[in-house]
Parts: C-alpha cells; structure tokens; sequence
C-alpha cells in the first residue's frame, strides 16, 4: 500500500518523495513557465524540499529559474492528529511583478509575514499597490487549479478531506469562495462581519487614523484584513481551521455583499 500520510511519505527514498510531492503541483503553473521535467537535473534545481526522515510535516519551493529570489509556489503541510493532511501556508507569486518586502525589516530579520514584527513602510506600498497583508508579490490567480491538483493529490493518498490554515481574514475568505468550511473560526469570521456593519465596533475603528483603517474598507475584503491586520480586533486573526471534501463545495459565505 502506498504512504497515506505525510510522515509516511517522507520515510520514502528522495526520489520517491519528489516524485509523490509534485502531483500537487498545477500543470498549469508548469506549463505558464516552460518548466523542463520535474525529475530532470535542471527539474532537480527548481523544486526544493524540507521532508526529513521521521519528519511529519513538508516545505516545498518552486521556482521559475534558479537566481530569482522568491518560488513561484511554496507548500508547507503536514499531518494532522489522526493523520489528515494539513494545509499549513500555501502561496502562489507572480514573480513579473514588483516586490514588497513585507517579509522583512529593512534590516533584513524576518517579520514572519507581519506576524512577529511590521515593515510599516513596506505595507503601505502594498497597500497601495492593490495586495492584501503577507503577500510580497502578486498572486497568479491559479488558485482554482491548484486546489483542483491538491484534491487529486489527497485521493491518492486515500483522503476525501483535507484541511488549511488561513494565516489572514482574506484568506478565510477565499477559502470560503472555493468550497471550504470551518472546522473552528466562523463565529469569529460572523462577529467580524456583523462588527463592520453601520454602528459596529469594528466599522468605529476604521477612522482614517493612518492608511490601514479608512472608513471604505468597511465592505470590502481586502481592506478589512488590513484593518485587522494592523490590530482592530484587539488580538492577532487566530484559531480559524478549515477543512475541504474533494469535489465538493461547502457553500458558505460570512461575508455577503462585500467586493474584494
């Protein structure tokens, strides 16, 4: 029987685990930047790993060529308690356009996407630039194919769900928009959107105080995980899991009537 988890995988030969790890790659994304074979020695280059021996969990780099600094995707997953797979960060960049260092400080520690600390300059320029908080380029909006090659990627494994971390509202959002459900976090989501409502808590704070609070994000997306971003909510966006049934689309929506 093959691995059905990702401590399984990994105890795999290297070849092996690169072989099973790229299924979840969208063809797409290869296809978009003529990438030679996967399993080539210049293939060998472009995807990296972090998948020890004994090691439940997995890092994974694509990149276009090998002198650009950031993948054009990056997967961090790992196995749940009873050995579903978890979605921990994934990310796709558009390496064509600018970059915001809102992963770092200008004196190059990390931020941890914002978490740890704020390059405040950096994400302004973001701001303006049209990106939502953590993203130091703009996406390839190939989500839809990616989560369509993870699905067939979980069913090889034996799985019919799967489960993500969104690391901000946004991306709870989109979530939500491609078929996923709460294990944990939709009160949360709910008393957010009830708090950006006319005469909410949350719509008081949004008063033009500095670039992240202006009182148009009330009702849309993007603005608003930059308000809670920048502290609106009182604590960190936390305790939101998600979880997807291959095929199937869950049909919620905790933000009706906001555009992006």
């Amino acid at each position: 029987m093959p691995p059905s988890t990702i401590g399984g995988i990994n105890l795999l030969s290297e070849s092996e685990k690169r072989a099973i790890y790229s299924r979840y790659i969208p063809t797409q994304l290869l296809e978009k930047y003529n990438l030679p074979p996967l399993t080539s020695a210049s293939g060998y280059n472009l995807l990296q790993f972090r998948f020890a021996n004994g090691s439940t969990d997995v890092e994974m780099r694509l990149f276009h060529k090998a002198d650009f600094p950031d993948p054009i995707l990056y997967a961090h997953l790992t196995d749940t308690m009873n050995g579903q797979i978890h979605v921990l960060l994934y990310i796709l960049n558009d390496p064509e356009s600018p970059r915001f260092d809102v992963d770092k400080m200008p004196n190059g520690s990390p931020t941890k996407f914002g978490t740890l600390q704020r390059n405040l300059e950096a994400e302004k320029m973001s701001l303006a630039a049209g990106l939502a908080p953590g993203q130091v380029r703009r996406g390839l909006r190939l989500l839809g194919q990616a989560v369509e090659a993870f699905e067939g990627f979980v069913m090889e494994l034996g799985h019919d769900m799967y489960f993500v971390e969104p690391l901000y509202y946004h991306n709870a959002v989109i979530f939500e928009r491609y078929g996923f459900a709460y294990q944990m976090g939709k009160r949360l989501m709910e008393s957010i959107h009830a708090g950006f409502q006319p005469g909410g808590d949350l719509r008081a704070q949004l008063d033009g105080s500095n670039e992240f609070r202006q009182p148009d994000a009330a009702m849309k997306i993007r603005k608003r995980s930059w308000a809670i971003h920048d502290g609106i909510l009182g604590e960190p966006f936390t305790n939101v899991t998600m979880y997807k049934r291959v095929g199937k689309h869950a049909g919620i929506s905790t933000t009706p009537d906001c555009e992006w």
